[in-house]
């Protein structure tokens, strides 16, 4: 097995981040038939080199034929295995989780504890065979990798944020902060809409470039990239080259910023787009997977705040309107029971 340099640095990243005992990376052989190991890193040395995965065979093999993720918490070698440890090491792993590569193969992790890995963990793993597949076609470079624990690290702060701000004011001032520290952006803006239809609002800026007051800016809805995701549900990326047009985030208004990069990521509660989350720099910027990965987490942690948010306005709305039975239950008396409404003919 011939290593890819910077593929068995972004294992090593990824053994830390989940604090697990092997990373493996499996990426199709030359002929389709099978999945050769790639990379590995392991804190033992009992990964097989030159090991060889089918599809549909053991839990690896799984992922790859069904191009699905999984979970095992409590791994059961009687029941399923792995296929890529030699000498009896197998038996000493109880957790197991891995993904599908984009581009063909799977990352997988493993550990000796039992229920080392969440659900939630999938998508910082998925992060991960992003990034991968993304240097498998360019070859990737160092820094690229290099950025992943600091975006994780981000990552942990914004999902902190939802249990020391309960306030939604005070909540996306502070994630709009985070979001430009941790791209590198020179601004990051937020913007609603209650009811889909002719307008939009800007909430809230990393700074104050438009909003003078605590009183949103209301926007026409095809105002800008803004309102193009919006209407489309489809985020924007856009790393700017010298010399090209502006990025026009919410479209001509006086005072803004000649902004060359952009990202604009819609964000969903109940299937539809109720926000968009823009970044913006004066400058072009290289956009790799791996902030494309990270600013689309992140988007996830906003949108289950407003979900959070919608459940419990709709939770007051509807409790004045509940009848509580605090004293146990109660006999149903036909005699003294309503007479529901009788019908008409």
């Amino acid at each position: 097995m011939t290593e890819n340099p910077l593929e068995k640095h972004i294992l090593s990243i990824v053994c830390s981040v989940f604090d697990a005992y092997s990373v493996v990376l499996f990426l199709p052989d030359e002929e389709g038939e099978g999945h050769h190991l790639a990379a590995s890193f392991s804190l033992g040395d009992k990964v097989g080199a030159n090991a060889t995965i089918l599809p549909g065979k053991g839990l690896v093999g799984w992922i790859i034929r069904n191009r699905q993720p999984l979970l095992v918490p409590n791994f059961d070698q009687r029941q399923s295995n792995l296929g890529y440890y030699s000498g009896g090491e197998e038996a000493s792993i109880k957790a197991f989780m891995g993904c599908p590569v984009p581009t063909g193969g799977a990352l997988c992790v493993d550990s000796k504890r039992q229920y080392s890995f969440s659900d939630k963990d999938h998508k910082i793993l998925q992060m991960f065979a992003e990034l991968i597949a993304r240097q498998q076609g360019s070859r990737g470079r160092q820094d690229m990798a290099g950025n992943i624990p600091r975006y994780f690290v981000e990552l942990g702060v914004i999902q902190d944020l939802r249990f020391r701000y309960k306030r939604w004011p005070q909540f996306l001032q502070n994630y709009l902060r985070i979001m430009v520290e941790a791209t590198g952006f020179d601004y990051c803006a937020f913007a609603s809409v209650d009811t889909p239809g002719e307008t939009y609002c800007v909430e809230a800026e990393s700074a104050r470039l438009l909003l003078e007051g605590p009183e949103p800016l209301i926007l026409p809805m095809g105002s800008g990239i803004t309102g193009w995701v919006f209407h489309n549900d489809q985020p924007v990326v856009a790393e700017g080259v010298e010399g090209a047009p502006s990025a026009v985030l919410f479209g001509k208004l006086p005072d803004m910023p000649d902004f060359q990069a952009a990202i604009c990521m819609p964000v969903m509660v109940n299937k539809s787009t109720r926000g968009v989350l823009c970044l913006a720099h004066t400058q072009p910027r290289q956009i790799d997977e791996s902030m494309r990965s990270f600013v689309r987490q992140a988007v996830d942690h906003l949108a289950l705040f407003l979900e959070n948010l919608y459940l419990k306005v709709r939770l007051r709305t509807m409790l004045p309107r509940a009848r509580v039975h605090s004293d146990g239950p109660q006999a149903y008396d036909p005699d003294s029971a309503p007479m529901p409404p009788q019908k008409e003919y």
